[in-house]
C-alpha cells in the first residue's frame, strides 16, 4: 500500500469520533498486514491519580497536611488530565506513604 494512501486511510479514521485511538491503530495494522491482525502488544495501566482531598480523606489528615507533604516532595503533585490548574497525586506514592514506606517526619 503506498504512504499516501495510509495517510488518506489515517485521515478518515481520526474524523471517526466513534473510534478510539486502539481501534483506529488496530484497523490500520490490518491494512498494512492485508487482512491478517498484528499482535497486541501489552500496554501499561495508567496510573491511577487521587484528588487532593480524597488523599486527606486516606491518609487521615488535612488538606494543609497533604500540601505540606507535597512541597516537602514526600507526595509528588500530578497535573489532572483535561483540567489546567487541578492536580492530584499517584495512587501508587500515597499507598506507599500509607504503608509507611514515605512516611513523613
Amino acid at each position: 500500500m503506498l504512504d499516501t494512501t495510509q495517510d488518506a486511510v489515517k485521515a478518515v479514521l481520526r474524523a471517526d469520533p466513534s473510534l478510539t485511538p486502539t481501534d483506529r491503530n488496530r484497523l490500520l495494522g490490518m491494512l498494512r498486514n492485508h487482512g491478517k491482525a498484528e499482535p497486541a502488544a501489552p500496554i501499561a495501566p495508567e496510573p491511577r491519580i487521587i484528588r487532593r482531598a480524597d488523599a486527606a480523606r486516606r491518609l487521615g489528615c488535612s488538606l494543609r497536611a497533604v500540601d505540606n507533604w507535597a512541597r516537602a516532595g514526600i507526595l509528588r503533585k500530578v497535573k489532572l488530565p483535561g483540567r489546567i490548574r487541578a492536580a492530584g497525586f499517584r495512587e501508587s506514592e500515597l499507598v506507599a506513604v500509607i504503608e509507611g514506606k514515605g512516611t513523613p517526619a
